[in-house]
């Protein structure tokens, strides 16, 4: 059994336009016809009056009342009155009613057909009467002649003659209200026609389905969503959205540039162009952004899908740093299988002094090293990072030095400061000093003069960064200094944004989360130059969770 599809919304709204116009211009056409009759026969009422006044008031008829024969006199006036006057009939009478004239001669000599019992008292008045024409308006008043009334006169308009004035302006009044309805009509469709393109012709069932599963849809998606009208202005946006970028419930209607995001946040927001799984960070997280334009004929607005990449890039930064280490264990197997045939073959030509030497000073500059970082570091993930890294920068030709004021006792660091983000920080300073250290001496050239002069480094043995880590005076400071080129005095703030490198595309990340590892744990990062000539940074973190004012 087919069940019929319901009427769209648009056919809908359409049936009950059509049916609310027809009716309001029906109850108005009868209401029209209604105040028209009435009208009418008011009109009529006030003409009868004039006209039976104004005859009542002539000496003509007060003259011909005292004649014989009044009818001679008055019929011929009588008539040209009422063809004149437009009244249906002008009727002069004696007292007793006797009809002195009438539209129809041969009413004449007869009883009036009517009441003249009030006129007789002296007073005209009106009613709706039947009489030999048919049902009337008319007016009856007295003739005097000095206090004596000596004849009475009834001027009137029949009924059927109001009737046939009030059908005339109905039938314009139904014409006009036709017009009223065809306009109408055609006024909805067109509407209507609009509403259906907009609606793509679903039903009110149907619409308020799609509206429970987009809301279910639209909270439900971890992801962020946040949809930009034609304006840019926020029109829609989820939880996602809110908790990944910092919003509030109060953003809708607000445009993309006044939300305070990140400028190049923001930039993807209003581009034009899609953009298509781009890294973004603000001051927390780490996001994958998509844009797409929702265009129809014009464009309409922008789609922003929001994706959490902080872990994830956490995760790849270790991930980095453990291949890293391996790369760096391997290396050095390789290098103490040297070492080992170096002492194997010293012992296998009898200089066994020698090979005890040479194994002992190995030995004994390892051991060196990790005495001291497990010494002044009690953190036991730091202290490990800091070993993996030494053997790292050793692999690259760099040196690893840890400052003598450096102290990290076991247990100083807080639970709510993350190890991860601790690792974030001192692994991407490490790792971008230990690139620029290594990166070969180039000539600087002096303001004002063609003299070449080397860089500082150029007369050292070997490139070195140095590392601080103190935690002391409520605080946790990490420093780390190279003896690279450094940082100019114009890219101070610029080190920090995505995107910003020396060493070419893809690249100049790890500055960008560090600051924002740094935000995350309530402190600062600060850079300059170094005693080594090169770049020094240094980030700051609270060791206590300062108090919130309220």
């Amino acid at each position: 059994m087919h069940i019929p599809r319901p009427r769209s919304l648009a056919g809908q709204l359409f049936a009950m336009q059509v049916v609310l116009v027809a009716a309001i211009v029906a109850g108005c056409a009868v209401f029209a016809y209604l105040t028209d009759r009435s009208q009418a026969e008011e009109t009529a009422r006030r003409q009868s009056t004039a006209t039976a006044t104004a005859v009542a008031d002539s000496p003509s008829v007060v003259a011909a009342a005292r004649s014989g024969n009044p009818s001679a006199v008055l019929q011929p006036y009588a008539e040209k009155l009422r063809k004149d006057s437009g009244v249906t009939f002008v009727v002069i009478m004696a007292p007793d009613g006797t009809r002195w004239t009438h539209p129809e001669p041969d009413e004449i000599g007869r009883t009036y057909l009517g009441h003249i019992d009030e006129a007789l008292r002296g007073r005209t008045f009106s009613e709706t009467h039947p009489g030999v024409l048919g049902p009337s308006v008319r007016t009856v008043a007295p003739v005097r002649d000095g206090d004596r009334i000596v004849a009475l006169v009834s001027a009137g308009i029949t009924i059927d003659k109001i009737s046939e004035q009030v059908r005339k302006q109905v039938t314009a009044l139904l014409g006009t209200a036709g017009a009223a309805l065809l306009l109408g009509g055609a006024g909805t469709y067109v509407i209507n026609a609009r509403l259906r393109r907009h609606t793509h012709g679903m039903n009110a069932g149907e619409l308020s389905r799609m509206h429970d599963y987009h809301q279910a849809t639209l909270h439900a998606v971890r992801e962020g969503l946040l949809m930009l009208d034609g304006q840019r202005r926020i029109a829609l946006i989820n939880d996602g959205a809110r908790e990944l970028l910092g919003l509030g419930t109060d953003v809708v209607g607000r445009g993309a540039d006044e939300l305070g995001l990140p400028p190049g946040l923001t930039g993807a927001l209003l581009a034009s162009e899609p953009r298509v799984d781009e890294l973004h960070l603000t001051a927390d997280r780490v996001l994958v952004v998509s844009t797409r334009q929702v265009v129809g004929g014009e464009r309409r607005g922008t789609v922003v899908t929001l994706r959490d990449h902080t872990e994830l890039q956490s995760l790849t930064g270790e991930l980095d740093s453990e291949r890293g280490f391996t790369q760096a264990l391997r290396a050095q197997a390789h290098e103490a299988a040297n070492r080992l045939h170096t002492v194997v073959s010293l012992i296998e030509l009898g200089r066994t002094d020698e090979a005890v030497r040479f194994a002992t000073a190995e030995l004994e500059l390892a051991q060196a090293l990790t005495d001291r970082v497990v010494s002044a570091v009690g953190e036991p993930v730091l202290a490990a990072l800091l070993l993996g890294k030494a053997a790292q920068a050793n692999e690259s030709g760099v040196e690893l030095v840890l400052a003598d004021d450096s102290r990290i006792d076991d247990g100083v660091l807080p639970a709510w400061l993350p190890q991860r983000d601790l690792v974030t920080v001192l692994g991407n300073l490490i790792d971008n000093a230990v690139e620029a250290a290594s990166t070969p001496p180039t000539e600087q050239k002096p303001a004002g003069g063609d003299v070449r002069v080397p860089h500082p480094r150029a007369a050292e043995t070997r490139p070195r960064v140095t590392v601080t880590a103190r935690a002391d005076d409520g605080e946790l400071v990490l420093r780390v200094g190279d003896s690279g080129p450094g940082v100019g005095p114009g890219d101070m703030e610029a080190v920090f944004e995505r995107g910003w490198s020396t060493r070419g595309p893809g690249r100049g990340l790890g500055l960008a989360l560090v600051r924002q590892a740094a935000h995350r744990g309530r402190g600062t990062v600060q850079v300059g130059q170094g005693p080594d000539g090169g770049a020094e940074f240094t980030v700051r973190l609270p060791l206590r969770v300062p108090e919130v004012r309220r």
